[in-house]
């Protein structure tokens, strides 16, 4: 069977020995005569999958005992409400950073708990509507700020954070799309999480890092599945968690491990100079993104400045070929290609070689 080189934005490609080896353990897990799927959540053989996920992730993030990694179903949608849920009291005020698609999406959930409970959101920089598209670099943090929240990676215009802000308040990052490419200092967070169909896992549930302490701050009057504390207390199974995720995403994290982590991040920043060089030797290409932000996750640009016809064409040929999901966000349209962790370089190879030939038949 012939696997197609899988663009999406996600659910994305998963390592192809993750695959392989979750086809091995789908009806008999380690010779227990069940799935993981029809194993009971309290059970010791669960258990220690769990336990195993949690603590090879923590690791590779650095983290100490002083956090709890959860997993919280919704997705990262789910965070964009919880977290004001959680922190954003009457009269407080949290900072957010508008980037982009996913930052105004936070940023609109947040406003919405503000005015349920008398708070205030500060829109701390905004560049969501800049063309070329970029991150923010300028803050206007306030004092006192009950937290701060940034979108690391935007997928949609395929804006990269290179450096993290400095802030007095408590920091929340949205980490979805760029979470363990790159490398970062993820102790300069109080909570940072991911969606997990992009480069943690299927789709499903949020990976939650928080820290302890921070996780207790939010009041105990908010439904029993919305509060923080609930997951942190009880290890995410005060009922029955995603468990066939969790354990594809124990086995992506070992993945993670057995490559390096420096050959991977290396790796990233190649997969995404290879596409970046054939798209600036050439006016054929248009980059949509500013050159010092643009994602290694998240390739977008256009052809031509915007040739609809020709970029249907270019659509059209590269799916024969075994390119999919290479279309932009049905927002902003354009291209793009998202490289995330486990995409391999061999796809990388073959769009360039694509992109080449079909400049040299259009140009």
């Amino acid at each position: 069977m012939a696997r197609a080189y899988n663009f999406s934005a996600g659910p994305a490609t998963l390592p192809l020995e993750v695959l392989q080896q979750v086809q091995q353990d789908l009806v008999d897990y380690k010779g227990t005569g069940m799935s993981v799927m029809e194993m009971s959540h309290r059970g010791k053989d669960y258990d220690a999958i769990h336990q195993e996920a949690i603590a090879t992730f923590k690791e590779l993030c650095g983290l100490g005992d002083d956090w709890s990694v959860v997993f919280v179903q919704g997705g990262a949608s789910m965070q964009f409400a919880m977290i004001p849920m959680n922190f954003l009291g009457a009269g407080a005020t949290a900072d957010y950073s508008n980037s982009g698609t996913w930052g105004n999406k936070a940023l609109k959930e947040a406003k919405k708990v503000a005015a349920l409970r008398g708070a205030t959101v500060n829109v701390a920089a905004d560049t969501q509507k800049d063309i070329p598209t970029r991150q923010p670099t300028e803050f206007a943090w306030t004092e006192g700020a009950a937290y701060a929240h940034i979108c690391t990676n935007e997928t949609i215009s395929g804006a990269e954070m290179k450096a993290i802000p400095e802030t007095a308040a408590p920091l929340i990052g949205d980490m979805s799309s760029d979470i363990l490419s790159c490398e970062r200092d993820y102790s300069r967070f109080s909570m940072f999480y991911a969606g997990a169909q992009k480069n943690l896992g299927p789709s499903g549930m949020a990976v939650v890092a928080i820290r302890r302490d921070f996780a207790e701050k939010g009041p105990d009057t908010l439904p029993t599945m919305l509060q923080y504390r609930t997951y942190t207390n009880e290890n995410s199974l005060y009922n029955t968690p995603p468990t066939w995720g969790i354990y594809v995403f124990g086995e992506t994290m070992k993945w993670v491990k057995r490559m390096g982590k420096e050959n991977l991040f290396r790796q990233n920043a190649e997969k995404a100079k290879m596409i970046y060089d054939t798209i600036d030797s050439s006016e054929f290409w248009t980059p949509t993104a500013v050159k010092e932000f643009r994602s290694n996750m998240n390739v977008t640009w256009r052809i031509k400045g915007g040739d609809e016809a020709l970029e249907k064409k270019f659509l059209d040929e590269a799916k024969a070929l075994g390119m999919s999901s290479l279309k932009g966000h049905r927002s902003v349209g354009g291209l793009r290609a998202s490289i995330y962790n486990a995409f391999p370089v061999a796809g990388v190879e073959a769009l360039v070689a694509f992109m080449k030939d079909f400049e040299k038949r259009n140009g």
